[in-house]
């Protein structure tokens, strides 16, 4: 009977049961978990972060502004900039390249086109060299923004990214362009607040105006604003000795990095790059940012679970060895209680299979 007793069926099967029905719940709710290490860690973290492009919104960034300087046409601004994007992969760049074909503007042949990493691109157009990008990448050529300060300052003040566009010599123009903010945003960051998620933070390569009224309508607590590629994974590490858990949100290739540093990383599944869905530990499958407090409550849920079993396995077995030696426990009664208990914590593990996203 002691030997019977002895053998940890049910406390070795209390974890695994439950990991793997937290995961296919999960899966069954569009969310992809790569392991049950991810799924706990994730029930453990306090601060979340957030990239802003493709994430928080919707990654489909249109124009809404065009300023025209130096006497240039509406059409000729367009042109000239599309004339240079087109070559581009980038989010701002598709949009002014969709603006001027709805406009059914010709595009003029580029040549030495060249991307600035977190700055714009450049191209030589009708053999004068144009420049469009942010306003960093005037000020690091030497070029004064006096001119175009206060116009470029009241686009950015209204949640817009201005784009510049001119040469070494002269201002052509600004091109203001917005993302439109996914509808559950706003939602999904008060569902972690109340799921007990106590930082979020938003990374952007967008100016510190842009950043701060995306923050304040989506309800952010924090934001990290004008990042490089590069300047994520320095933002995560800081995060990582502030916080000390925190989970990485992001859709891009330049994400990835950061994904990778973070605690738990989650990839948008529809609008991510591969490489960031090979790198990151949850994929949203369906883009649907709402999963993500399901997320943490099907993880919370399921380390719960796991201490309950692990509680009731120990009880029991302490319980039935105490009764082994007055001679209270037969060998049925421990095989009863042996069997028994795998039983019951395979059965309570199994009610994960019922969680839901909350409505």
């Amino acid at each position: 009977a002691l030997m019977v007793v002895a053998c940890p069926c049910a406390l070795v099967v209390s974890t695994p049961v439950a990991i793997v029905s937290a995961i296919s719940v999960a899966a069954k709710n569009g969310v992809l978990i790569k392991g049950g290490i991810h799924l706990e860690e994730m029930g453990a973290i306090r601060s979340i972060a957030f990239d802003k492009t493709g994430t928080l919104t919707k990654g489909k960034p249109a124009v809404t502004d065009v300023v025209l300087l130096n006497g240039i046409t509406e059409e000729a601004l367009l042109a000239a900039a599309a004339s240079v994007e087109v070559r581009s992969e980038h989010p701002l760049a598709a949009s002014m390249v969709k603006a001027a074909e709805e406009r059914k503007l010709e595009f003029a042949p580029t040549e030495d086109f060249s991307a600035i990493a977190g700055r714009g691109a450049q191209g030589t157009v009708n053999g004068e060299m144009v420049y469009i990008g942010n306003p960093r990448l005037f000020v690091e050529m030497g070029i004064a923004m006096d001119e175009i300060a206060v116009i470029v300052e009241r686009l950015q003040n209204e949640g817009k990214t201005a784009m510049v566009v001119g040469t070494r010599e002269k201002f052509l123009g600004i091109i203001a362009v917005a993302d439109e903010v996914r509808e559950d945003s706003a939602k999904t960051i008060a569902a972690l607040k109340q799921a007990g998620i106590q930082h979020t933070i938003m990374l952007t390569g967008d100016n510190a105006a842009t950043a701060a009224a995306m923050a304040e309508k989506v309800g952010i607590d924090e934001f990290r604003s004008e990042l490089m590629p590069q300047d994520k994974v320095s933002a995560m590490e800081e995060l990582l000795k502030k916080y000390g858990k925190v989970a990485m949100v992001g859709d891009g290739i330049n994400d990835a990095p950061a994904l990778a540093l973070a605690t738990v990383g989650v990839a948008m599944g529809g609008a991510g790059t591969d490489t960031a869905l090979e790198t990151a530990d949850i994929a949203l499958m369906a883009d649907d940012l709402s999963k993500l407090p399901f997320t943490i409550q099907v993880s919370k849920k399921a380390l719960s679970i796991i201490r309950q079993n692990i509680g009731f396995s120990l009880a029991i077995k302490l319980v039935a060895i105490l009764a082994v030696f007055p001679g209270w426990l037969t060998l049925w009664l421990a095989i009863l209680a042996d069997m028994g208990a795998s039983i019951l914590v395979t059965l309570n593990s199994l009610r994960l299979l019922r969680v839901k996203p909350e409505e």
